[in-house]
Formats: structure tokens, C-alpha cells, sequence
């Protein structure tokens, strides 16, 4: 069983920075494919980043792209979202997640991903 626990989420300025954390427990972290997905409210979820078991390849959504990075520490079991530039249309519940099937391929969508943590919110002001 795999636990996944969000943090790092609050209240930030437009312009502003977070850089958010999902810590993992259970399995094997270094073969889990991450992403970071959120949920503004009154819309659907949407895809954010992704990164490859050992952070060698990254995807990241254009809505995103050069202002937010995704990492991941294995050492660790943590995956982060660096989020610069931060506007007021980023406020959303963000959520990691886990692809634990055995295979380092990238995904952007949600039903590829099989262990979800929590969320944190995050609240952008304008």
C-alpha cells in the first residue's frame, strides 16, 4: 500500500513563490512515475507535471511551463513542485500522485495513476 502526504500549500501573492512536497511511504518510490495534478473549484482536475523514476525525463503542462518544476528526491521518497511567478488563476487543491505499474513512462492522465495523496490547497491573491 502506498501513502502519499502533500504539504507546503497556503496563501501567497501573485508573483510569488511555494514549493509544495509529497512524501511517499509503501513500495518501491524509485519505480513509481509521480505527477502533480490540480483541482480549481467548479472545474475538472487538470494534469500539472510529471517526472520519471529517477528524474531524468519531465513533462509539465503548457499552462505551467517556465514557471513551475517538477523534482523528485529518492533518497528521500519525496517529490516537489516548485511554483514561481504564481498567478491567481493557479489557486487549486493540488494533488501528487503515484503510476506504481512497472513502466517509466510519462503520463498526463489521471487514470494512469493509481495513489493519490490528500491535497493542499493553494490560494494565489491578486
Amino acid at each position: 500500500q502506498v501513502q502519499l502526504v502533500e504539504s507546503g500549500g497556503g496563501l501567497v501573492q501573485a508573483g510569488g513563490s511555494l514549493r509544495l512536497s509529497c512524501a511517499a511511504s509503501g513500495g518501491t518510490f524509485s519505480r513509481y512515475v509521480m505527477g502533480w495534478f490540480r483541482q480549481a473549484p467548479g472545474k475538472e482536475r487538470e494534469f500539472v507535471a510529471a517526472i520519471s523514476w529517477a528524474g531524468a525525463m519531465t513533462s509539465t503542462a503548457g499552462s505551467v511551463k517556465g514557471r513551475f518544476t517538477i523534482s523528485r528526491d529518492n533518497a528521500k521518497r519525496t517529490v516537489y513542485l516548485q511554483m514561481n511567478s504564481l498567478k491567481a488563476e493557479d489557486t487549486a487543491v493540488y494533488r501528487c500522485a503515484a503510476r506504481t505499474l512497472d513502466r517509466n513512462a510519462l503520463s498526463a492522465e489521471l487514470n494512469d495513476y493509481n495513489y493519490w495523496g490528500q491535497g493542499t490547497q493553494v490560494t494565489v491573491s491578486s
